[in-house]
């Protein structure tokens, strides 16, 4: 019995546990901030602001929501990106927001107000209120979740899936992203430490991430569940045997 214990009991070791078992050669090293560009049903909330805050009530849309508004209310009150990557923005009418970030786009809001003669130095504020990642697989909370962080991690976006079970395969774990029509998909080792130089070592909106089972929890799977289970049938199988000698 104790044999069966120790074979069931020592399938893992800490090197296929531990997160980023290299991290050390990374301490200190810079980080390059990265933002994503607006993609097709984004939901944008534009705020444009000036020194006369009447003179901006055309180029803003009547909000909905009083005070500190929900994510669902700023999503109602936004702009949705459409498929060919526009918007329908009051008085200027429609805008594309192809190859641009929030920041780029507030960037371009800005300096078309000003040079058509709409409005002298107004202050414009671009975010986006509908951005989500989707955790699945092997995590102790797997579903959907929004974000309003201009920046979140990969290890950030399992956090909010409560982080990988002790059965999540974390040498690979499988990333899909659909960036500008393309969908790319990756295999990250969480074990390890090279990532964090990655293009996917940040989130972007509507990233899909998937934590695989690992050896143990698939063979398992298919036969016989966990500790208890197995010395169940030892125990009575050995009793069997006692009973037949006997």
């Amino acid at each position: 019995m104790s044999c069966c214990l120790i074979l069931v009991c020592s399938c893992a070791s800490k090197k296929d546990i531990f997160y980023m078992q290299d991290a050390e050669k990374y301490n200190e090293t810079a980080i390059s901030y990265t933002n994503a560009k607006i993609q097709p049903n984004d939901v944008l909330r534009i705020n444009v602001s000036a020194l006369i805050p009447e003179s901006t009530l055309p180029y803003n849309k009547v909000s909905s929501s009083t005070g500190n508004a929900s994510i669902e209310l700023m999503q109602l009150d936004g702009y949705l990106v459409s498929e060919d990557l526009t918007i329908n923005f009051p008085v200027l009418g429609v805008l594309s927001v192809a190859d641009k970030t929030t920041q780029e786009f507030g960037a371009f809001l800005k300096h078309k107000l000003e040079t058509e003669g709409h409005l002298k130095n107004p202050s414009i504020d671009v975010r986006l209120v509908n951005a989500k990642v989707t955790v699945l697989g092997e995590v102790n909370h797997p579903g959907t979740f929004n974000f309003t962080e201009q920046n979140i991690t990969l290890l950030q976006a399992l956090g909010y899936a409560g982080d990988l079970t002790i059965n999540g395969k974390r040498e690979d774990i499988l990333m899909m992203r659909d960036d500008n029509g393309v969908r790319k998909i990756t295999h990250i080792d969480l074990t390890t430490s090279d990532w964090l130089d990655g293009e996917f070592y940040y989130i972007k909106p509507n990233d899909m991430i998937v934590v695989n089972p690992n050896e143990p929890k698939v063979k398992s799977a298919g036969f016989i569940g966990n500790v208890g289970t197995v010395l169940s049938v030892v125990s009575i199988l050995l009793t069997t045997v006692v009973l037949i000698t006997n």
